[in-house]
């Protein structure tokens, strides 16, 4: 077995491990996000917030607000990437004799 091989399993073993791990050990313990506990701790006081918000999106447009910003962000990076690449690319090849 090579070495590339030999550490392409261990990195999927680390994957496996650290997906596994959490739910066997923790298998009792409720999952909850932090803007719950933050949600709790507001209600918990006399906290009046200074305004409204403008506009309130239905779960629907939130959830699609959300994978427009996912796909902007996404197409940003991989045209990052694609620039510095080619930027590599050009960088290795030699200049062209002048004509």
């Amino acid at each position: 077995m090579s070495r590339f091989s030999l550490v392409n399993w261990l990195l999927v073993l680390g994957v496996v491990l650290l997906a596994a791990v959490p739910i066997v050990i923790g298998s009792d313990t409720e999952f909850a996000g932090a803007d719950g506990v933050a949600v709790e701790r507001i209600d918990e006081t006399d906290y009046r917030p200074w305004f409204a918000p403008l506009f309130e999106p239905s779960a629907e447009t939130a959830s699609g607000l959300f994978a427009l910003q996912a796909a902007i962000g996404g197409g940003v990076l991989g045209y990052v990437f694609g620039v510095a690449r080619t930027r590599r690319r050009n960088a290795r090849r030699p200049a062209d004799p002048p004509a």
